[in-house]
């Protein structure tokens, strides 16, 4: 039974979320590039979040912990390197009304909030998540329901923000609702990280409510396997008894999960909980993460690694969303050798070289 009020009620999380350097000085023994980290944040716009659950996960002492590493500020931020970009995604060329983003012909995203139950270090939209709007107004996004319905090729949206999740329910419900009342939209998905920050807000009474407006499709996100906890293993349950399939997006982090015994644990893990790891994604070039983010190289030695040693189900697709706003492009080891007059060879994942051989032309 989820209590009214305390840790195991997601308002109560929300509420009690860290948001300050002193706060949180408190709670964990700050290295000084964390503690200079959290104090620039704090002044530099980026904020800090930080559920209690959430922190409950990082250790106290160490500051290479993955999930400390995820949400504590670290000096680095104030540093851009090579590449870096504000909007890496070109969110801001590609909208189309406000707060629609259409990157894709068949798809579009919905920026329903800048609020999120914690704030990643690494955030693509770290240029907007936090600003103080909160949940937009259903005046706010009319002109974004009025371009979908005036654009029927559009059939998949994505609701996101922040996170669309860590609003009131009716907020939520409404968005939803609007939605399913344009006929072209055969699809919504909810794109979260409250499975994994806040659990406690995947309630019976939440996926009651949005269990009549099915296809709903859920895009979490966990990076480690440290993030699959008891609480976080009922959420998905929960979900996924109601008929939700849920699916990970997981980023490559320098120092967090660039290890593919981490990874195979997590993506197992995932499976486990009835979740399809969907996208490793190489991390955004977003300003200031530079040290949270790997070399190309580094995400292709690690998927070689997996394939073949990972089941199917369990091995994700290694994707770098271009800079700019160009798309997803997928990306992995080259596992042919040559190709020569309808034959092609292989480098298999166990090293053996075999040839494929195209029937003959009619």
């Amino acid at each position: 039974m989820i209590e009214l009020s305390g840790p195991s009620d997601w308002r109560w999380q929300l509420r009690h979320a860290v948001r300050s350097a002193a706060e949180l000085g408190e709670k964990l023994a700050l290295s000084d590039e964390e503690l200079e980290g959290a104090r620039y944040a704090e002044a530099n716009g980026f904020p800090i979040a930080i559920t209690p659950y959430y922190l409950s996960l990082c250790d106290p002492v160490d500051a290479n912990c993955p999930i400390r590493r995820q949400v504590v500020p670290h000096v680095a931020e104030r540093q851009s390197v090579v590449g870096d970009l504000r909007d890496p995604l070109g969110e801001e060329a590609h909208e189309v009304a406000p707060e629609l983003v259409q990157r894709y012909p068949d798809r579009a995203l919905l920026l329903v909030s800048d609020r999120c139950a914690v704030y990643c270090r690494f955030c693509t939209r770290s240029r907007m998540v936090g600003d103080g709007g909160g949940p937009r107004s259903d005046a706010r996004l009319a002109p974004a329901f009025a371009y979908l319905e005036t654009h029927p090729e559009i059939k998949d949206v994505i609701v996101s923000g922040g996170d669309p999740l860590a609003m009131a329910t009716d907020r939520l419900l409404r968005i939803v609702e609007r939605l399913r009342r344009i006929p072209s939209v055969e699809t919504i998905r909810l794109a979260t990280r409250v499975p994994s920050a806040l659990p406690q807000r995947i309630t019976d009474e939440l996926v009651a409510a949005l269990r009549p407006f099915h296809p709903l499709w859920v895009m979490t996100h966990f990076n480690h396997p440290k993030e699959l906890t008891p609480q976080a293993r009922e959420a998905l349950a929960r979900l996924c008894d109601a008929g939700f399939p849920v699916m990970n997006q997981c980023v490559l982090l320098r120092g967090i999960n660039d290890d593919s015994r981490v990874l195979s644990e997590l993506f197992r893990g995932l499976v486990r909980s009835r979740v399809r790891p969907y996208y490793l994604l190489q991390a955004d070039p977003v300003r200031g993460s530079g040290h949270l983010r790997t070399p190309l190289a580094t995400g292709i030695r690690i998927f070689e690694e997996l394939q073949g040693r990972l089941s199917g189900i369990a091995l994700p697709k290694f994707i770098v969303d271009t800079p700019g706003g160009f798309g997803k492009v997928p990306v992995g080891p080259d596992w042919v050798v040559r190709r020569h007059a309808g034959v092609t060879r292989f480098r298999t994942p166990r090293g053996v070289e075999v040839d494929y051989l195209d029937p003959p032309e009619e």
